[in-house]
């Protein structure tokens, strides 16, 4: 159950990321750097046997 939640979190943050609007180009590396961050996490505590 959780790990269905947490998949649809990083999908919509993985959506919100993309700077394909004119307003979210300014943003730089900070959103799609932190949902990298995430991934990151997530597959390392996934790896672990965490999750």
């Amino acid at each position: 159950m959780i790990v269905t939640i947490l998949l649809v979190i990083l999908v919509l943050a993985l959506v919100g990321g993309l700077p394909t609007w004119g307003y979210s180009r300014s943003w730089g590396y900070g959103p799609s750097g932190g949902i990298g961050v995430i991934l990151a996490i997530l597959l390392v505590c996934w790896l672990l046997g965490v999750i």
